[in-house]
């Protein structure tokens, strides 16, 4: 995939960018490409309903670890995190590709 050629969309949030493939206004449900700059993070949220996350480049740490390309990660019904792009000498931007099945709550930053 190349991922450059993706069109992103800039957020009101520095560094972090998306590209919805599908989102349902109704359920919450979104399939979407997520990419943070390395230090750049997305709000605290909590989730509604479980998010599966595949980590396609570079890696974000959050208060559960540190995850990098080719993680899986699942973060279940109620779970709230707060996502930060890994940063540090040859860092390169996070790209997630994020399944939240009905959507997330901002808690703030």
């Amino acid at each position: 995939m190349d991922l450059t050629a993706i069109p992103w969309r800039t957020t009101r949030y520095p560094g972090v960018a998306v590209h919805f493939y599908a989102s349902d206004e109704r359920t919450g449900r979104v399939l979407a490409l997520i990419r943070m700059d390395p230090g750049c993070g997305y709000p605290r949220h909590r989730h509604r309903g479980s998010e599966e996350v595949l980590v396609l480049q570079g890696g974000y740490r959050d208060e559960q670890g540190d995850y990098r390309a080719g993680t899986f990660v699942r973060h279940d019904d109620g779970s709230s995190h707060s996502p930060i792009a890994l940063a540090g000498d040859g860092a390169v931007p996070c790209v997630l590709l994020a399944l939240a099945h009905e959507g997330i709550a901002l808690l703030g930053r």
